[in-house]
């Protein structure tokens, strides 16, 4: 038995420092209330920029002062997280810099890019000339030089209201109408002060990576993917996803929906089953709209394919789509990409050594092509249908396209132009399909469209697949890694887009997930996203999901949908 060497327990005068315990086994030392950042200091061997921190399991700023010895793993720009807390603190950067060149002009934060980057736009007065961009850089890169502090501040929630009010920002104020905390964090940079939601760096030094660059009636603040965070890509033309995005904000303004307060107040009211029906028909108006662009070029056209990131409504849109087709004349037949998949043994495995299959090279190509050109000049095929409990591929249906038929193709890589490389251009229509939210917190605080996704995924594997919140979020990641891959590259590739956000998914969405994030584990690493959503829930208010028709999109995610058993494929 191995002798205790500890010889006895004696009162001692307690330590002036504490202790910072790192996941790789090192310590750093410091004084008692010393600020996160000025630990990282003596970590010169990080790869990418530390923006935050994770505390005893909990999100810090690099602000936070450290009063106990401490396990903390440091949060980069390669992070989610860290990339989170980058790109918030730059929007409050690129806000201050405007408001001071720009005073009294209202600038709006819209929605995302893939290339890394937020599509900006002014009100009330023409678009940023190249030269009124160049100085509104120029001045955002001083305030960088200078290292301006965030200083963050806790107000009570009515001094908050009365500040916004006396700066004319309404979507604050309507907001903040709805909050149930007594208080509110507010961020002050220079003579700047605004509500964020969410961690901010320390200073402005640490904003050295961004730009802005002119993009048809607005602009895109440039800044760096998690994987390359130090690196800004040349940010493409993005035209059809443009549009898409002015077509929803359309949408909204029909609804007299600007912000998340304003749908607030809208339910607060009693207008959820208005905002419900019109946001439903707005839906069902476009889908008639893409059904008649193939009606058009119905004497061409054979196939059609629906490709979109994870939980966009992909399955929904298509059943709509068909009924509609149905209604033109036209009968459309299914045809799974999955059934394509090679054996599981000959998959491509990805960088982990797991099976890569949202690889193109996943998919028997040559037979898909093979196939569907059979199909297309009128002979009949043994499509194949893939058992995912063997992995192996076997013979499916035998199947012919007869006149006035048409085929629907849905899958991740449906614009992908090496799919269908010996199908002529002509005979395919490309649709693009994914929720892309445009409805925010307020002009600076945008919802995410990737968030937006994630809660209608939590949603739908906890009631109709049986996984856990915990599950759904670990599984996330790998999810997102192969849309940015294998989707988002291509999305201009779509002939046409089909935005399936709703208005009003959120304050459907809340009161069932929310149950389901409470239940992640503390101690996990999923807390802490599950924690975040739960966060933004709290800003919005819930609708009765009975009021939501059953052949919503949002169906597909809660449940009761009316087109589950649907098919549009003919009798036999």
């Amino acid at each position: 038995m191995k002798e205790n060497t500890v010889k006895s327990i004696a009162e001692v005068p307690a330590r002036d420092t504490v202790q910072v315990h790192l996941p790789d086994g090192r310590v750093l030392e410091g004084a008692r209330g010393t600020q996160l950042d000025e630990f990282f200091k003596e970590l010169t061997d990080v790869e990418a920029p530390i923006v935050g921190a994770i505390v005893n399991w909990e999100l810090r700023e690099l602000t936070y002062s450290i009063l106990t010895d401490v396990e903390v793993q440091p949060v980069t720009m390669a992070e989610s997280d860290g990339m989170r807390i980058y790109r918030r603190s730059l929007t409050f950067l690129l806000s201050a810099a405007f408001d001071e060149l720009f005073p009294g002009v209202k600038l709006y934060v819209d929605h995302s890019v893939s290339s890394g980057g937020y599509f900006c736009r002014v009100a009330d007065r023409s678009p940023l000339s190249e030269q009124e961009l160049t100085s509104l850089e120029h001045r955002m890169k001083e305030i960088v030089e200078q290292d301006v502090p965030f200083a963050k501040m806790k107000v009570p929630l009515k001094t908050a209201i009365d500040y916004f009010k006396a700066k004319g920002y309404t979507d604050k104020v309507r907001l903040l109408a709805h909050r149930r905390k007594p208080h509110l964090v507010l961020y002050a940079m220079g003579g700047m002060q605004d509500y964020f939601h969410g961690y901010m760096v320390p200073s402005t030094r640490y904003l050295k990576w961004f730009r802005l660059a002119k993009t048809v009636d607005g602009f895109t603040l440039c800044f760096p993917r998690r994987h390359r965070p130090i690196h800004l890509q040349d940010p493409p033309q993005y035209p059809t996803l443009l549009t898409t995005f002015r077509l929803y904000g359309d949408w909204l303004t029909a609804l007299g929906i600007s912000s998340v307060g304003a749908l607030n107040d809208a339910i607060d009211s009693g207008m959820s089953r208005k905002v419900i029906l019109v946001s439903e028909a707005l839906h069902e108006r476009r889908i008639a709209e893409i059904a008649a662009q193939i009606y058009e070029k119905r004497d061409q056209l054979r196939v059609v394919l629906v490709a979109g990131p994870s939980s966009s409504g992909k399955t929904t849109f298509s059943k709509r789509l068909s009924i509609q087709l149905l209604a033109l004349g036209l009968s459309p037949i299914p045809i799974e990409m999955d059934n394509f998949f090679i054996d599981r043994e000959l998959t491509p495995r990805d960088e982990a050594g797991e099976y890569d299959f949202e690889s193109l090279e996943a998919l028997d190509v040559d037979r898909l092509n093979h196939d569907l050109l059979q199909l297309i000049k009128g002979e009949t095929v043994q499509l194949p249908k893939y058992d995912f409990m063997t992995g192996k591929q076997e013979e499916g249906d035998r199947v012919e396209l007869h006149e006035g038929e048409i085929i629907i193709f849905e899958g991740i890589h449906g614009l992908n132009p090496e799919l269908l490389p010996q199908i002529p251009s002509d005979q395919t229509f490309r649709i693009y399909v994914s929720a892309l939210t445009q409805l925010n917190l307020d002009r600076f605080n945008r919802v995410s469209t990737t968030d937006t996704r994630l809660l209608r995924r939590i949603v739908r594997d906890a009631t109709q697949r049986g996984y856990t919140a915990m599950e759904t979020i670990r599984r996330w990641e790998s999810v997102r890694r192969g849309e940015k891959m294998y989707i988002f590259p291509y999305q201009e590739n779509a002939d046409t887009m089909f935005n399936s956000a709703l208005v009003y998914e959120a304050s459907a969405l809340g009161p069932l997930a929310e149950p389901l994030l409470r239940q992640v584990p503390y101690r996990r690493a999923e807390h802490i996203e599950a924690k975040r959503l739960l966060t933004f829930l709290e800003w919005i208010l819930p609708i009765d999901p009975e009021l939501i028709p059953d052949n919503s999109i949002m169906r597909e995610f809660i449940g009761g949908s009316i087109l589950k058993q649907f098919t549009p494929w003919r009798s036999p």
